[in-house]
């Protein structure tokens, strides 16, 4: 009897080796052209706005992945499973055999190379990359921050807040592995009532139920560092930015489709006007060890999630990844990318954390950029109660959230200038090492420092009452330049639109649904985003 259970371990061992993960490449999309003619139809207003802000070019891979190529890929005849889909890197994330995958290249003449996460396979296939765990872990308002006092202080997060620079209008998308009870928390029901966790997906199940438990609460922890608030124990580092909540990590096994998924929540968050990307996630070994990433290939710009990472930046995202936990041995990816901001851990006396991975030489950029206290850091799990964890899961979030309070202040700034102003302010600045990076940011001196290299950012603008039943009235700065109002729902829809030519102003919005709005002021280079509760 044991010698039969035996084999069938041996078969199955065997079969599940045969199985390999690869991207598979296309060559061409459909309707480009009718697509960048017409872009709202692929992006969100919101994105729309956001990109020519910053002059980010719309462009090809911006545009969706053909579903046509999909649907024939997923017919049973090829042989092999589709589990994600990039249209930045026009590409589907595929399993099945190396035969079958293999094939794909000459059944079908869409198909333009593949990449197997076994680099050995690649050898032996078309292939062209030229495209581009989590182990240890209002009006003015004075907060009491309790628990996360000390580590909001260590980054000076709290002189921002105390300024009402507290992330409004800023977007954050957090990926991680589960949110669960963040809909129903107390810790999060100041979010929810001011309209601020605006949405989610589970890309790993494919459904809309984000707030289910999936195996890990660590998402909910990672969110509660940002946007957890308990009042007189908890204040996380951005408690008025809004939040979407993107599942994609999958606890239950270790296989590159989590790269893939994490590419196409970040698609996802561009097309949604993102402003910031938090990834507590880190890819290095896998169960496969022929798909683990070697340092050669943790240089900043080859794996398939580095990559996603670095095109996120540079379509105006700033992406905050933690540094990950495996100390002297790296970091991983995408931590490794030349476009993402990692973060390190330090303990509260801002000592270096042992388990911080640590850069290295084969990085082409600073690793880790900055840290924050990720030893012994509080967060509040999904039962409520505030915890002590450690990881660069939480150095991450902590930074991110102060980040996004720090972008409140001149969101004129493109996403690469609030990345140097927060290097900048670091405490270490001029002699970084692979421990702290460029050190503790001091985000007040970061404030100081955007302030005085950028004009006008604070150009004032008022609207009241707010919340608001019928007339709103709006007081703009009169300048020589004309001001346009735009208002969008939560979904990013474009709901009213008005250019002003005088300081004060009434608008009539008795039509308007009851709910939540953004409110943009756009006046020659000058702009600000205001939260509107229409009651």
């Amino acid at each position: 009897m044991k010698k039969i259970l035996l084999i069938c371990v041996m078969f199955l061992s065997n079969h599940m080796i045969a199985q390999q993960d690869a991207w598979v490449y296309f060559n061409a999309k459909a309707n480009v052209q009718a697509a960048l003619d017409n872009p709202i139809s692929i992006l969100t207003q919101q994105a729309i706005d956001r990109k020519n802000e910053h002059n980010i070019a719309i462009d090809e891979r911006d545009v969706p992945v053909n579903e046509a190529y999909i649907t024939m890929l997923k017919a049973p005849e090829t042989g092999v499973t589709v589990f994600a889909k990039s249209k930045w890197f026009n590409a589907v994330f595929v399993r099945g055999s190396e035969t079958a995958i293999n094939a794909l290249v000459d059944d079908f003449d869409f198909v333009d190379s593949v990449e197997f996460a076994d680099k050995s396979l690649n050898a032996n296939s078309r292939v062209d990359i030229s495209y581009d765990k989590f182990s240890v872990e209002n009006a003015n308002v004075v907060f009491i921050y309790g628990s996360s006092q000390d580590q909001i202080e260590q980054i000076n997060a709290n002189t921002l807040h105390l300024d009402d620079l507290t992330g409004e209008g800023i977007i954050v998308a957090v990926l991680d592995s589960g949110f669960s009870n963040v809909d129903t928390m107390q810790a999060f029901q100041r979010l929810r009532d001011n309209g601020d966790l605006l949405d989610g997906y589970d890309f790993v199940d494919r459904n809309d139920n984000v707030y289910a438990f999936t195996g890990s609460n660590h998402g909910t922890k990672v969110l509660s560092t940002m946007a957890g608030y308990i009042e007189n124990q908890y204040v996380g580092s951005a408690p008025d930015a809004s939040y979407y909540l993107f599942r994609t990590e999958d606890v239950s096994s270790e296989t590159p489709v989590e790269e893939a998924y994490w590419v196409e929540a970040a698609e996802r968050s561009d097309s949604l006007g993102v402003h910031i990307i938090n990834s507590s996630l880190g890819y290095r070994t896998y169960e496969n060890p022929n798909y683990t990433h070697t340092n050669e290939t943790l240089d900043g710009n080859s794996t398939f999630v580095t990559r996603g990472a670095n095109m996120a930046n540079a379509k105006g995202i700033l992406v905050v990844t933690s540094s990950g936990n495996s100390g002297a041995n790296g970091v991983g990816a995408p931590a490794d990318a030349t476009g993402a901001l990692s973060i390190g851990a330090v303990d509260i006396d801002g000592n270096y954390a042992a388990f911080s991975s640590q850069g290295s030489t084969f990085q082409p950029t600073q690793k880790p950029d900055v840290v924050a206290r990720g030893e012994a850091a509080f967060v509040i799990d999904d039962d409520n109660v505030i915890v002590n964890n450690d990881g660069t899961s939480f150095s991450s979030p902590i930074t991110a959230g102060g980040i996004a309070s720090l972008w409140q202040a001149f969101p004129e700034a493109t996403n690469e200038e609030v990345k140097q102003f927060v290097r900048m302010s670091a405490s270490q600045y001029d002699s970084p090492d692979y421990f702290l990076g460029f050190g503790i940011p001091d985000l007040q001196l970061a404030l100081n420092i955007g302030l005085s290299l950028q004009e006008d950012v604070f150009f004032e603008f008022k609207a009241f009452p707010n919340p608001v039943d019928d007339i709103l009235n709006i007081q703009i700065p009169l300048t020589n330049e004309l001001t346009t109002l735009r208002v969008y729902d939560t979904l990013g829809k474009l709901i009213l639109e008005q250019i002003m030519t005088t300081s004060s102003n009434q608008i009539d919005v008795s039509s308007m649904a009851s709910g939540f709005y953004v409110m943009s002021f756009q006046s020659g280079e000058s702009s600000k985003i205001i939260k509107l509760i229409k009651s």
